[in-house]
């Protein structure tokens, strides 16, 4: 009974692994895909390379604590690392049929917590500091990304241009007796430079990728000693390698065909942004979410952007306005203003539903950055801002999918431990 557990629990950690390389593989070089700098095997072969980079490096940090440190490794029996691991693959499930990039991590610790509940094994201090980092992390993210968004995006624009070309960067000249390798024509000096940033921070995402994912597919059957974390991290990446090769040839095509909804340029940003977060937070040992961290960074530079129409003075005045106006009646306003009640710069979902200047994708590099609060609705593209009832039903999700996955561990382990 006990070995039939265990090979139940390689195989759904097999699963696992093989759903994350599907998902994770798309995200991080969908951009690279859809700019025609790479084909999808090399993309696949890219990620996988930096995946296990990223899980043989940092991500054992990310293994001990999800294997020992959250409960006591003696609490994984071949049982509860299937019911865990089932879990981890009940958030890939969910995020699939919602189209939500819901956290794995997140899920996966939340099953550890329903067990550690449910046994009396909780370390409480430990999971006080991961569920901070949870909400510093994406903050962390929005905040970044609206700095950049307000401050530094229309000058990154102004310098940096990223060609999307018909044919692929690199080709195979057969002209000649000896097949050789030959770069696109139509790449100029400055195409080269943006194709490697390009390809180097999708390299870096898929290190950070492996560094946060595996211990998802893998924490439980370390911890009950059924694999070493050598092994686990072989198993892992091999598995996320393989969904890479295979079913994340449709999530690439689907986020590359669909690149424009959101600049290459602002890809790039915010892939470093989060990548670099979670990168430090798994050298820390902490597992968090690479989708929460750059969604939650798309967010801010998509404010970000769109508050570069008003000054910070302004704002400031409008907000003020806005309260001493609250508690007075709609028609007592209108009486002593003669306006209605809108804010002097466009609101984000104003901006979302603008189509003035769309898939423009840069700025034109002989017309000058205007300052903030001479910005245009008309200047800023509107694919690069967010819809706020598809976030809130992100942010809906992000909750729901960790709290689930606790409430049923719980119940689960009370029933069977």
């Amino acid at each position: 009974m006990v070995s039939t557990l265990v090979v139940v629990g390689l195989l759904v950690a097999a699963f696992v692994g093989f759903n994350i390389g599907g998902s994770s593989t798309g995200v991080a070089f969908g951009p690279a895909v859809g700019s025609r700098l790479v084909r999808k095997a090399t993309a696949a072969t890219l990620f996988t390379l930096f995946a296990f980079l990223g899980a043989w490096t940092v991500g054992r940090n990310v293994i001990v604590t999800m294997s020992d440190g959250i409960v006591p490794a003696v609490q994984f029996s071949p049982i509860a690392t299937v019911g865990v691991l089932f879990f981890s693959g009940l958030a890939l499930l969910l995020s699939n049929l919602y189209g939500v990039p819901a956290s794995t991590s997140m899920t996966a610790v939340g099953a550890i917590v329903g067990l550690g509940l449910a046994t009396d094994s909780l370390n409480e201090a430990l999971m006080f500091t991961i569920v901070s980092a949870w909400i510093v992390a994406p903050l962390l993210g929005f905040v970044t990304g609206a700095i950049v968004g307000r401050y530094l995006y229309p000058q990154l624009e102004a310098h940096m241009s990223f060609t999307r070309f018909e044919r692929h960067l690199v080709q195979l000249d057969r002209s000649g007796r000896v097949p050789r390798l030959r770069l696109n024509t139509n790449a100029a000096p400055r195409d080269l430079v943006g194709s490697f940033l390009v390809i180097a921070i999708a390299c870096y995402m898929g290190f950070s990728a492996g560094a946060s994912n595996a211990a998802n597919a893998v924490a439980p059957l370390v911890g009950n000693g059924s694999i070493t974390i050598e092994q686990g991290i072989v198993l892992a990446v091999a598995t996320i390698g393989l969904g890479g090769f295979t079913i994340a040839r449709r999530t690439l095509a689907t986020v590359s065909d669909g690149i424009t909804d959101l600049p290459i340029l602002a890809a790039l940003v915010v892939s470093s942004i989060g990548a670099t977060i979670i990168t430090v937070l798994s050298y820390l040992g902490i597992p968090a979410s690479l989708a929460v961290s750059t969604t939650c960074c798309i967010i801010g530079l998509g404010w970000g952007r769109a508050s570069r129409a008003a000054t910070l003075a302004e704002i400031a005045t409008r907000r003020t306005e806005r309260e001493l106006a609250a508690g007075l009646t709609t028609g007592a306003l209108a009486a002593s203003t003669g306006s209605d009640d809108r804010p002097t710069s466009p609101t984000i979902g104003e901006l979302a539903s603008s189509t003035a200047g769309e898939r423009t994708g840069r700025r034109d590099r002989d017309r000058p950055v205007p300052p903030i609060g001479e910005e245009h609705i008309d200047e800023l593209s509107a694919e690069s801002l967010f819809d706020p009832a598809a976030t809130r039903r992100i942010v809906i999700l992000w909750i729901l999918a960790p709290s689930l996955s606790v409430i049923g561990s719980y119940l689960l382990f009370s029933l069977l431990l």
